[in-house]
């Protein structure tokens, strides 16, 4: 995974890494007891997964992230 920058003074763009951050804090991150880095590592990418492929989001008529890419690429353009 690449790690991505928000261009200095520009609140758009950062207030979407500030609204990702805040919702891993409240959903995973605040939830979890972590026994070492490896750990947390694995929780991480289980709950990823989770909130990928399980979780429906409001934004996207209640669809999965992945039930909705699966429906756009589906479709012939």
């Amino acid at each position: 995974m690449n790690q991505k920058f928000t261009k200095p003074a520009y609140p758009q763009t950062n207030r979407k890494a500030e609204r990702a951050i805040r919702t891993l804090m409240a959903m995973w991150h605040n939830q979890q007891i972590f026994e070492d880095s490896k750990d947390r590592q694995q929780k991480f990418k289980r709950f990823i997964n989770f909130y990928n492929t399980v979780k429906p989001h409001k934004a996207i008529s209640g669809k999965t992230p992945y039930a909705f890419l699966e429906d756009y690429f589906s479709h012939e353009v």
